[in-house]
């Protein structure tokens, strides 16, 4: 299932062009294109899936596969270290509704926990 008027699905498509980092049958990985951080990759299903949340309930296979795509782009990109941030909602930051995970690290990322 995709959204006509989604840009994660249009990039899935192949409507719009997006620099991928890695791709599998089921997940896509890119460069955000305002990065906050050296590193900062969106890792996004390619099913339409709003947030983080519905992906547990409706996808959970593919959001496990998006934990594993994660780590390989920081095994890649950052000696395997990384955060992972997902943004549900407007009030959380989030402005593309189909769910994806930010993949950072390097400098300042403003909050440790």
């Amino acid at each position: 299932m995709t959204s006509t008027n989604c840009i994660f699905c249009m990039i899935v498509a192949g409507d719009i062009p997006a620099q991928k980092v890695l791709e599998t049958e089921n997940v896509i990985a890119f460069r955000d294109i305002a990065p906050k951080a050296s590193v900062h990759v969106l890792v996004a299903p390619k099913v339409h899936v709003p947030n983080v949340a519905a992906a547990a309930r409706e996808i959970p296979e593919i959001l496990a596969e998006m934990a594993t795509v994660a780590q390989q782009v920081a095994d890649a990109e950052c000696d395997g270290e990384f955060r992972w941030i997902f943004n549900t909602g407007p009030s959380a930051g989030q402005t593309v509704f189909h769910v994806h995970g930010h993949v950072m690290n390097g400098g300042s990322l403003g909050w440790d926990a």
